[in-house]
């Protein structure tokens, strides 16, 4: 593999992730408002004497369109957390200055869930990144979680979830003719290279099965916002008492 092959495999991927957005072919927008909307609310259900709230962002990405929001928040500190380090820079871009401090890790949330315990977090937040995992590891991942947050802390879940009575090849398979009929706004090629990513990575969770996994782990579920195609959706998840 040559040195430039890296570089342009991630602009070819960044050039798409960046159309989905421009294009809200993933309800990026409508995503960002919901959330927008549950911490706000959050925020004034919290008692005037509560320490400021630590975010944690699990799959950071480069924040898509989250900036706004952060920016405004009245945060104790945010950390991004992303397996790919390249794009922690230009979060931390995007971001901008801001009156909280900001940490910048590389990593995978499945090692943060079940990492050493540290400060907990009263806000987590993962973006159209846990559905990566494999049911098992999802599993895995709310037990940690549920650690690592505070008790009143609020946890919230954006990403694509199947039907109940749909399997995961039913469901990235019917994904990728979304992808191939509707996103005609990318060029085959970049059709092509998504289709295969959804189809060898992608791992929706079942909608109900998944509430059942995280009640057991000591979560309460509420679903917040679903998108029109039967695919993205918020969760809100709680630390059930």
């Amino acid at each position: 593999m040559s040195r430039s092959q890296p570089t342009d495999l991630f602009n070819q991927r960044w050039a798409t992730y960046r159309t989905l957005l421009e294009h809200n072919l993933m309800e990026h927008r409508e995503v960002a408002e919901a959330i927008a909307v549950e911490i706000d609310h959050w925020l004034a259900r919290r008692s005037p004497m509560a320490p400021a709230p630590r975010l944690v962002d699990l799959g950071c990405g480069d924040l898509a369109l989250l900036p706004p929001l952060l920016r405004r928040l009245p945060l104790a500190c945010f950390t991004g957390l992303d397996l790919a380090p390249v794009v922690l820079p230009l979060a931390r871009e995007a971001l901008g200055p801001v009156n909280y401090p900001t940490h910048w890790l590389e990593g995978d949330l499945l090692s943060w869930a079940m990492g050493p315990d540290g400060e907990p977090a009263d806000i987590l937040l993962s973006c159209f990144a846990i559905h990566h995992l494999e049911d098992d590891r999802k599993a895995l991942f709310l037990q940690g979680a549920r650690q690592r947050i505070a008790p009143e802390g609020v946890f919230l879940w954006a990403d694509v979830f199947r039907d109940p009575a749909e399997g995961r090849e039913a469901a990235v398979r019917r994904y990728a003719e979304r992808i191939e009929d509707g996103w005609q706004v990318l060029d085959a090629e970049a059709r092509r290279r998504t289709i295969d990513h959804v189809l060898a990575f992608d791992h929706p969770a079942d909608r109900v099965g998944i509430q059942v996994v995280a009640e057991a782990a000591g979560w309460h579920w509420r679903w917040a916002w679903q998108g029109q195609h039967r695919a993205e959706a918020l969760a809100v998840l709680t630390p059930a008492v």
